[in-house]
């Protein structure tokens, strides 16, 4: 099955116009030399941070049984602030416990590309992506622990850089079971 992120129809000469509005409304000239180009690399900048890459899901029959947590951790996320525009970055761990299907470990770290790749808010990327492996794989559990970095809050506002925001989003037996629970964390690092 293909994966395609649905939305996101680019207007690349529209967002030129507002960056090029934007820099005249900060008292910029947004033709001089060292700006000219800068509405243009900015509409593309946008236009690509908001795209995710397509790909197969790939799943494989559970022939062994196997009943452990799969943990894939530490992948890196970046994604862009959905009330100041600006980034936000950090890792995710996402594990499962295994149903009838085991899926292709790459893309547990493409399912957190899909939804990091738009505006958002990192609690609801957090549920969007638990949701999508439950949905997807019909595991008996599944875990998503990120934590992040905003630049809306070491940029600007109370500027406290290096300050992390964790979310997690647990169903099935992971948030059923406290041992279970408890093992996901262990295993992601974050208790």
């Amino acid at each position: 099955m293909r994966v395609v992120h649905e939305g996101n129809d680019f207007d690349l000469d529209a967002a030129q116009q507002a960056v090029a509005d934007l820099l005249v409304a900060l008292g910029q000239d947004p033709t001089s030399e060292h700006l000219v180009d800068t509405p243009k690399r900015v509409a593309q900048s946008f236009a690509e941070m908001l795209s995710p890459r397509q790909f197969d899901l790939t799943t494989f029959p559970n022939e062994e049984g196997y009943d452990e947590l799969v943990v894939a951790k530490s992948i890196p996320v970046q994604s862009l602030c959905q009330h100041h525009l600006l980034p936000f970055h950090g890792i995710a761990h996402v594990g499962y416990l295994p149903g009838d299907r085991i899926l292709g470990l790459s893309k547990l770290a493409r399912v957190v590309e899909l939804f990091a790749r738009d505006l958002q808010v990192q609690e609801r990327l957090t549920q969007q992506i638990a949701n999508w492996v439950q949905n997807h794989l019909a595991p008996k559990g599944v875990g998503v622990v990120i934590e992040a970095e905003h630049m809306c809050m070491s940029l600007r506002g109370v500027r406290v850089s290096g300050s992390r925001t964790v979310t997690s989003a647990m169903q099935g037996l992971l948030r059923e079971d406290a041992r279970s629970r408890q093992e996901f964390l262990a295993l992601a690092g974050v208790v």
